[in-house]
């Protein structure tokens, strides 16, 4: 699938005073990347409203709820987000390979039943606010990279198309995976110092070793300038994009 360098961009629309206040983003960017990611805090808050609403100013949705249930309950809630008519959402690789194909096939029905466009299923690998650490002490025996890598691997094998992975975990993940396998990364900073996200990485970094969207949040909406910043990224996912054509 082609895809221009605006188009790379996932805005995450969080931390709204009100609808209103979301709404002012997806104006003001609408032009400006590819897509608004609604996440549990505006979902919670707003509800269905905010994809509708969204959706009726020409925006796309990625639906960024992580539906980590028993396989039927997945399967359920993924179907009301194909009704919804998000354009992504995500589920949790955690919740095991009946549960992610069970999801598909539910997805796949709902799309002919109803003549809707199929939205992309990503499953959640490792969160990018875990490290080795993290995992340890939750009981995990491997490190997030080999985590996310056989999550990743699952996810393919249950039928999802692609996942939500840090940076970090590209390359693995791409060369196991294949090349149309999609990688959504989260956790992109100006610069690769860790905050609340440990696993983060620039702009630059996530194009180049092969993420096909990133989701961006706090370099914009902290930005003097929104559109002018999110004008930057594009052109940075230019440029990282014209460096990997030449490596390969």
């Amino acid at each position: 699938m082609s895809r221009n360098s605006r188009e790379m961009i996932i805005f995450a629309l969080d931390e709204n005073k009100s609808l209103e206040d979301a709404m002012s983003w997806v104006e003001c960017l609408r032009d400006h990347v590819g897509m608004f990611k609604v996440g549990k805090e505006s979902y919670t808050l707003y509800g269905p409203r905010i994809v509708e609403e969204i959706r009726g100013k020409g925006g796309k949705v990625f639906l960024d709820l992580k539906f980590h249930d028993i396989p039927n309950t997945a399967a359920a809630a993924a179907s009301a987000a194909v009704k919804l008519g998000v354009s992504m959402f995500n589920i949790h690789a955690l919740g095991g390979r009946r549960m992610m194909a069970e999801t598909v096939s539910a997805v796949k029905k709902t799309v002919k039943d109803y003549d809707l466009p199929m939205p992309v299923i990503l499953a959640v690998t490792v969160l990018t606010s875990l490290n080795d650490g993290d995992l340890e002490g939750l009981g995990f025996k491997y490190p997030a990279g080999e985590l996310a890598l056989h999550l990743a691997k699952v996810a393919k094998e249950a039928g999802i198309p692609g996942v939500v992975a840090s940076a970090q975990d590209i390359e693995n993940i791409r060369t196991s995976c294949g090349r149309d396998f999609l990688i959504v990364t989260p956790g992109i900073r100006d610069s690769e110092g860790n905050d609340d996200q440990k696993r983060v990485s620039t702009v630059k970094n996530a194009v180049i070793r092969g993420a096909d969207y990133i989701v961006v949040g706090r370099p914009i909406r902290l930005a003097e300038d929104p559109v002018r910043k999110a004008e930057e990224i594009t052109k940075q996912i230019s440029e990282a994009l014209a460096i990997k054509q030449k490596v390969i």
